[in-house]
C-alpha cells in the first residue's frame, strides 16, 4: 500500500467515524446534554463542543480567542486553548454544535478528496502543524479522537455501540503502539522484561525492555513474557484512554501480579 493510498483510507476511517457520532448526537434527548462525561469538567453538551470546534479549525474556521478564566481541568496551554473553543459554544442549542460538525467535516472532506494528501511527512495545516504535527499524524489522530467521544457520549447516556467499526480497530491499534513506552518508561519494568496484550480481535502486541532501559516492539523471538494482559477492545480504550477503571475481571493477568498493578496503573496515553 502506498503512503497515499494508507491516507486516503485514514481519511475514510475519519469520515466514518463523524458520520457516526453525529448520528449519535441526533438522538440525544433535550434533558440528556447536560450528562456528565468520564472527561472532568465536561459534559455530553462540551464534548460535542469540544469536536465542533477542532472540525472548525481544521476547515479553516478561525480559533475562538477567549478568556476561560481558572479551569481546573484544563491543562497547559493546549488544555486552555482546547477549553476556549468550548466555553465559546457553551450556549449554542445542540442543533448548531451538530449542524457545525457536518458543514465543518464535509468542507474539509471535499478538500481532501479534491486534493488528496500526498506527503505523510508534510506539516499538518494551521495549529497543528505549529506544534510540530505531520499530515500523517493529524490523519490518524482524527478518527481516533472522534471515536473516542462517541464512546464518551454513549458511556455517559448508557447507550453502547459502535465497537466494531474502522474507527474502533483504528483507535485500538494506534493506542497499543503505545505499549513499549509504557512498560519500559511509565511502568519502570527491568530490562529483559517481556508484555504481552492480547486484546479480543486484534493481534497480540509485546513490548520488550532493552539493556539501555528502552522499550521496544517485540516478537515470538524474545521468549515467553514476564506477564500477559488479556482483554477486550473496549476495556482496553478505557485504560488507554485514561477514561475509568476496569470493571472487576475485565482483565485477564497471567504472571508479574505486581508489574501488572504498573502497567494497568500507567497505561492511560491520551491528554
Amino acid at each position: 500500500m502506498t503512503d497515499q493510498e494508507s491516507m486516503s483510507g485514514l481519511v475514510s476511517v475519519w469520515w466514518e467515524a463523524v458520520d457516526s457520532f453525529t448520528r449519535l448526537l441526533e438522538r440525544v434527548g433535550d434533558d440528556e446534554w447536560q450528562t456528565p462525561t468520564d472527561l472532568p469538567g465536561w459534559d455530553v453538551h462540551a464534548v460535542a463542543a469540544h469536536t465542533a470546534h477542532l472540525e472548525g479549525l481544521l476547515a479553516g474556521r478561525a480559533h475562538d480567542d477567549i478568556e476561560v478564566g481558572e479551569v481546573g481541568h484544563a491543562r497547559g496551554a493546549m488544555g486552555r486553548f482546547t477549553e476556549q473553543g468550548v466555553v465559546a459554544r457553551h450556549g449554542r442549542v445542540p442543533g448548531d454544535l451538530i449542524a457545525e460538525i457536518r458543514e465543518a467535516a464535509t468542507a474539509r472532506h471535499t478538500r481532501l478528496l479534491a486534493d488528496p494528501p500526498i506527503d505523510p511527512d508534510a506539516p499538518a495545516p494551521g495549529l497543528f502543524g505549529a506544534i510540530g504535527w505531520s499530515t500523517l499524524t493529524l490523519l490518524r489522530n482524527r478518527p481516533l479522537d472522534v471515536w473516542m467521544h462517541e464512546q464518551d457520549v454513549r458511556r455517559a447516556l448508557e447507550r453502547p455501540g459502535n465497537l466494531d467499526s474502522a474507527a474502533a480497530v483504528h483507535t485500538t491499534d494506534q493506542l497499543l503502539e503505545s505499549l513499549p513506552m509504557v512498560v519500559a518508561k511509565r511502568a519502570a519494568a527491568p530490562a529483559g522484561t517481556v508484555v504481552r496484550v492480547a486484546v479480543d480481535g486484534h493481534a497480540p502486541v509485546t513490548a520488550v525492555v532493552g539493556t539501555d532501559g528502552r522499550g521496544r516492539r517485540g516478537d515470538a523471538a524474545d521468549g515467553e513474557p514476564t506477564l500477559t494482559l488479556g482483554t477486550d477492545r473496549e476495556t482496553f480504550v478505557l485504560l488507554a484512554g485514561g477514561r475509568r477503571a476496569p470493571a472487576p475481571g475485565a482483565v485477564r493477568v497471567d504472571g508479574d501480579a505486581d508489574l501488572a498493578a504498573r502497567v494497568l496503573g500507567a497505561m492511560a496515553v491520551t491528554p
